[in-house]
């Protein structure tokens, strides 16, 4: 039987709500196979195509399809129709945000490879989620909230005056990336030094603490969908 060109309707949320509420498992596979996995298929697919994911090393863009698939199918659990979201659009942010996940580890490993010239002669790393209209699918969105966070947690991050003044400092940079020309570590490091005067390794301890938060809250928001620091 041929499959509905609407491939991902209000059947297939209602399929997902029902897979949710249902506790044994041979119904779930049922429901899963019969209602949801076709319109996971296609729903990766399109986003493969749209956004331009072909970056997959040595793997088939079939292969990266199957298992965005099954990252998928692994969060169906998480999906709550009470707070709003559509099944749609809350799925199809958890598989941009795996491929773009898988996409920048693969390009950063032929860079380490091979070297960059040869990677951009070869590959279009073309991709681009600022054009979506859900604003919480791109990186800046998420700089942003973190940036606003830090600061406004700065003394409770940091709990020495002088950690909490080198910590501003990183994040003044955050939020005037769009108009630095500042491309060195060395001019960033003297950028920082200038307002705070402190030694470089006590900057580069403060800066390890924020990248372990600015990463741990990244990977949750790839993952699961939302911020949380």
């Amino acid at each position: 039987m041929a499959q509905s060109k609407n491939y991902f309707t209000q059947e297939t949320e209602d399929a997902i709500v029902l897979y949710n509420l249902t506790e044994d498992t041979p119904t779930r596979d049922k429901i899963y196979n019969q209602k949801i996995k076709y319109a996971f298929f296609k729903l990766t697919e399109n986003i493969i195509h749209t956004y331009k994911f072909y970056y997959t090393e040595n793997e088939s863009l079939d292969d990266v399809q199957h298992d965005v698939t099954t990252f998928l199918l692994s969060k169906l659990h998480l999906f709550n129709p009470e707070k709003g979201a559509k099944a749609y659009s809350y799925f199809g942010t958890i598989a941009k945000r795996y491929l773009i996940m898988v996409n920048t580890k693969n390009y950063k490993r032929r860079i380490d490879k091979v070297g960059v010239s040869e990677v951009e002669d070869s590959y279009e790393h073309s991709y681009d989620i600022t054009a979506d209209t859900d604003e919480d699918l791109n990186l800046p969105y998420f700089i942003d909230q973190f940036v606003e966070f830090t600061t406004d947690n700065l003394y409770t991050l940091f709990e020495k005056e002088e950690d909490a003044k080198i910590a501003d400092a990183i994040l003044q940079l955050f939020k005037q990336r769009g108009k630095l020309d500042i491309l060195n570590k060395k001019a960033l490091y003297i950028y920082i030094r200038e307002q705070v005067d402190v030694k470089t390794p006590k900057i580069t301890k403060v800066a390890g603490e924020l990248h372990k938060l600015f990463k741990d809250s990244y990977i949750r928001y790839i993952e699961e969908g939302y911020i949380k620091f």
